[in-house]
């Protein structure tokens, strides 16, 4: 079959396209033939082996998994001994950040493992750009009590994360504000912001409001320059550590302080988050944004095109067709 290698860390130009051997499911095991897979901002970090602390996971020295690969969409191929709850042809897809080598024709994972049935009226493609974001974004939700009609600034709304944090926040009836830039603005709203800020003109930290939480999905801010923006007893979550992983520091101090927190949104639960997904797909209340599509032998600039910081939403490797 035909896979994405990578025998070392480093940029998109260390992957290439080989042949290797078709995956056997194992016992408890299922053959998926992958129709579609993520490029994300997770990828990336993998490829890179950055931060270093991402090395005791995937490998000190060089990738344990040589085909890279997070998350998947795809049809059932083969049902290993002892697998039950899953057919032949059936369509899932499922997500691991540790490496699921999806950037090829086969894989085999465990139904233990984050997967899920796509409904019938999601496409592979939509089903593979549903994951990643919307599972951080889940675990941005559940770090804090949302009640309705509650405000939130989610500042970089149209990345993979934040385009599905605002979808996300919208269905449980809060009023999302959300920068962007102006040429997405019309986007942003059809997401569900009642409000948006043109990042590029004006510093959203200044913009005079209050907010119950602010969710940072790109990172790029930080509590010391949010916390203006908080209500009293207000949340600040942020996908990145921080300058000097600042942030995990601060979610354990200012609980104890009273008043304005940060919380740090650790992504647990994934087979809860693909569960979520698929609901929400299935009744039509979640559309991920798909930016670009790449065939599987093009993986190496869908890379470097996530790695500009330009895409919208999510962008997606077409590996199989149908």
């Amino acid at each position: 079959m035909k896979a994405i290698l990578q025998d070392r860390y480093g940029p998109p130009s260390v992957l290439r396209l080989a042949e290797v051997p078709k995956p056997f499911p194992k016992k408890n095991e299922l053959l998926i033939k992958v129709h579609a897979a993520g490029v994300n901002r997770t990828d990336c970090a993998n490829l890179r082996a950055k931060p270093f602390i991402m090395r005791f996971v995937n490998g000190i020295f060089r990738p344990r998994k040589k085909i890279p690969g997070t998350t998947f969409a795809g049809q059932i191929e083969s049902v290993g001994q002892g697998v039950s709850g899953y057919r032949l042809k059936e369509a899932v897809f499922g997500i691991n950040d540790s490496g699921l080598q999806s950037m090829a024709e086969y894989l085999t994972i465990s139904p233990d493992m984050a997967i899920g049935h796509i409904p019938e009226n999601c496409s592979f493609l939509q089903a593979a750009a549903s994951i990643e974001g919307a599972h951080y974004a889940i675990n941005f939700l559940n770090k804090v009590s949302l009640i309705e009609g509650q405000t939130v600034l989610v500042n970089g709304a149209t990345g993979a994360i934040g385009s599905a944090a605002v979808q996300l926040l919208t269905q449980k009836g809060l009023e999302v504000t959300a920068t962007c830039k102006a040429k997405d603005q019309t986007l942003v709203r059809e997401l569900g912001a009642v409000a948006t800020i043109d990042y590029e003109t004006e510093d959203f930290t200044a913009c005079g409001q209050q907010f119950d939480f602010v969710f940072d999905t790109v990172g790029k801010s930080s509590f010391g320059k949010c916390r203006p923006l908080l209500k009293p007893g207000g949340a600040y979550i942020s996908s990145e550590l921080g300058w000097m992983a600042q942030n995990l520091f601060f979610a354990l101090v200012t609980p104890f302080l009273g008043g304005k927190k940060v919380k740090f949104p650790v992504p647990l639960n994934p087979k809860v988050s693909v569960q979520t997904i698929s609901d929400l797909m299935r009744k039509g209340k979640f559309n991920p944004v798909i930016d670009r599509t790449y065939p599987l032998s093009d993986t190496a600039s869908a890379f470097v095109y996530v790695e500009s910081g330009k895409k919208l939403g999510n962008v997606v490797l077409e590996i199989a067709s149908g």
